[in-house]
Formats: C-alpha cells, sequence, structure tokens
C-alpha cells in the first residue's frame, strides 16, 4: 500500500518511437476494425530498458503484456494479457478471458505506487475503487475520495465485494506478495474481474521501477505520454548520477532499516536501494551480497558491521534519536548515531500516514536519487533542501 547524458546516442530512436507510438494509439486505440488470425504477428516490441518484469509487444490490431514473476518467490511464471481496442472484434484464437479493453475507463487498485503513475497520465478519473484510502498522499486523488467518487475497497481477507461488483471496474490493478491463488487475488477472480498485476515492486532498478509506466500507458492508450515522461525521468537520473560519479573522492558507508523483534531484515546488494546509493555516492554496508527479497540478520550481526558506518537511513517507524534508543541501547553506539547521520525517507507524509517516498518515488527516482546524494555529498548540491528525507533529531 503501500524517479542524461546519453541525449545524443538515443534522441533519433526515441524520436523514432514516439512516432510509432503516436501512429500506433490513432490506429489501434480508435477500434472499429476487425482482427485478423494474424493478430499474434509482433509489428514492434516497446523498448523496455530497464525493467525486467514486463514485456510489451505491439501485434496486429492489438497489443500484449507479458507479466513476468510478478511476486516475490515466483518461477518461470508467466501471464498474458491481450489489449483489444474498444469498439473492435475478439482476436481469433485468443482466449476471451485474456482481453482487455482499451482504453480502460473504470480501475480499481492496491497501490499508491499505481495512483501516482495514473495520475501522471492524466487518468485519475479512472479509479473507482482503491484499498487503503487513508494511505494516499496525494491532495487531488485524496480529495476524490473524500468527494466519493474513489471508494474504500477493503483488504485482503476483507474485500469488500458487494462495492466492488457495483462499481464494475474494467480491471483490478494488484501487487503480489504470494501465489496468484492467494488473499484477495481469487476473490477479484470469483467476482468475474479481470486481474493485471504489477510488479514495480520486485525491480532491482530504481529506473525499472517507474519504466512501469509504460504498462499503464498501454493500458490508457496513452504510450506515447508515458514514454515521453519515462524517458525525461531517465535522462535526470542519468544526468545526476553522472554528475555524482565524476565529483566524489569517496564512498561513505551506508546503513538501512531498523530491526523488528531483534530481527534484522537485510535489503540485499542487489535491490533497487542499494543501487540508489552506490548512484549517490555511497557504498552500502551490504552491497556484495545479493538474494531475491530481504533477508534475516541478528541485531547483534547487523551492530558489529554498522559500528562505522558513516550514514543511516531509512529508519523504519523511528522518527527520532529516542525511538531508536527505545528499540535497544546499543544501537546509540554506532558512529552514525552519534554524528547525528541518521535519516528517514517520511518527509512528506499524510495525517493517515501516507507517505509519498512509497507514492510518487517509485515515479521519481531521480529525486530520491539527489535526497541521498545530497545527504551523503552535501558538497555538491549547496543550499539543497531534501524532498523525502529528513533528519532524525
Amino acid at each position: 500500500m503501500n524517479p542524461g547524458q546519453k541525449i545524443k546516442k538515443f534522441r533519433s530512436g526515441y524520436l523514432y518511437s514516439c512516432l510509432f507510438l503516436i501512429v500506433f494509439s490513432l490506429v489501434s486505440c480508435k477500434g472499429g476494425k476487425r482482427i485478423t488470425p494474424d493478430e499474434k504477428e509482433v509489428i514492434k516490441t516497446s523498448d523496455v530498458r530497464f525493467a525486467g518484469r514486463f514485456k510489451l509487444e505491439h501485434l496486429k490490431g492489438c497489443s500484449r503484456v507479458t507479466i513476468i514473476d510478478p511476486w516475490q518467490g515466483a518461477s518461470n511464471v508467466i501471464q498474458e494479457w491481450y489489449l483489444v481496442p474498444k469498439g473492435s472484434d475478439n482476436p481469433e484464437g485468443i482466449d476471451a478471458d485474456r482481453i482487455i479493453r482499451v482504453p480502460v475507463r473504470n480501475v480499481i487498485c492496491m497501490s499508491t505506487t499505481h495512483l501516482a503513475m495514473i495520475s501522471a497520465l492524466g487518468e485519475t478519473g479512472s479509479v473507482s475503487g482503491f484499498s487503503g484510502t487513508g494511505f494516499i498522499y496525494q491532495n487531488e486523488v485524496a480529495e476524490r475520495v473524500k468527494a466519493g467518487i474513489i471508494h474504500e475497497i477493503g483488504y485482503e481477507d476483507n474485500l469488500n465485494k458487494e462495492l466492488i461488483l457495483e462499481l464494475k471496474p474494467d480491471l483490478a490493478v494488484i501487487y503480489g506478495v504470494a501465489g496468484e491463488t492467494s488473499g484477495y487475488t481469487g476473490k477479484l477472480k470469483e467476482l468475474g474481474i479481470r486481474v493485471l498485476f504489477n510488479a514495480d515492486h520486485l525491480e532491482n532498478d530504481p529506473l525499472g521501477k517507474a519504466e512501469w509506466i509504460k504498462m499503464f500507458g498501454a493500458l490508457y492508450c496513452r504510450e506515447s505520454l508515458a514514454d515521453s515522461i519515462f524517458s525525461s525521468v531517465v535522462q535526470e537520473y542519468n544526468a545526476l548520477r553522472d554528475y555524482i560519479a565524476e565529483r566524489i573522492a569517496y564512498r561513505p558507508e551506508v546503513l538501512l532499516g531498523l530491526p523488528f523483534k531483534d530481527t534484522w531484515y537485510i535489503s540485499p546488494g542487489n535491490s533497487y536501494i542499494s543501487k540508489l546509493i552506490h548512484d549517490a555516492g555511497g557504498e552500502y554496508l551490504w552491497q556484495n551480497s545479493g538474494s531475491s527479497s530481504a533477508f534475516p540478520a541478528s541485531l547483534e550481526t547487523v551492530w558489529l558491521k554498522s559500528l562505522k558506518a558513516d550514514f543511516w537511513l531509512n529508519t523504519g517507524s523511528a522518527n527520532s534519536k529516542d525511538d531508536i534508543l527505545s528499540v535497544d541501547p546499543r544501537l546509540g553506539d554506532l558512529a552514525s548515531f552519534k554524528k547525528g547521520n541518521l535519516f528517514n525517507n517520511n518527509k512528506r507524509s499524510g495525517p493517515g500516514g501516507g507517505n509519498d517516498y512509497w507514492e510518487s518515488g517509485c515515479l521519481k527516482p531521480q529525486l530520491v536519487l539527489k535526497d541521498i546524494a545530497t545527504i551523503l555529498h552535501p558538497e555538491l548540491f549547496h543550499d539543497t533542501g531534501l524532498y523525502y528525507y529528513t533528519r532524525l533529531n
């Protein structure tokens, strides 16, 4: 519930892609044409450069979205959806249950990251239901909740089935933490609702997370806009990354997280946050580890490894030094604690507990990168404030 120094190199390819997508949108999103048995012929594969969990192909008369291993622990799980323009006949040889009519006009979703991307495309008005409305940070969306336009649909085992049936959504966009048939997934399918997994939270590259806007662009027939937004993000991120790399003289060590009941769940070195720290000019303490998910470590193990670390980021529920000490007094012995180099990613938090880092941050990794770089190397960004982060006192 709970974002370019190589512009010249890819400018021509980008312009070509934009031209194609504009033409494709005019043809494929208008509808009205009979789709022939040749619909499976791939005319063009969208340039998905950083994301590893989805693929987007343009076929004759429709598009195909392939979702790859959409939940944690999934292996060789492939889910295909065919995006067929409204007004067109069903493609021959394709299961009707695998078809999503586009552009979608009525959706329910389960994560604030979905809302951020839908809003960026100017399609907030399509959202009729959300799971966890109290955690929404964006004011425009929160106001639609207050006005009764976006409805609270409940959580997992407590989904409001009657309300969902009344809303009659074209599509439910969800995220997966376990198997396909677990929890609310099966319940939504029982209601006859198409369920599309969004696996942006499983991407290991910050730009890979942001690239999921292309999937939403396909759903709303706004691929040109989605491409344009993402290209700007890539340019800004890469320009900032290169600026940092050219100017840093050292890489301070960085600790992440907070223990829970004496167990510290460690983000692996192949995670998106580890890449952000590296691109920001830091050295994550577990950067040489690799795992498909966070792994447990004892508080004592982390304490010993972190004694001399320069910075401590993403301190979870801790919003002050006293909060840290209440978890375990020994944490006050860490160098980062003594230096006051404690920062949490909750500066933009709403009254209901919503955190914009987890909402818009997925689509603005360049702002997250600048925040972390400003913390680690303030000499590079004089008089620059923090956007998502705040210092613990």
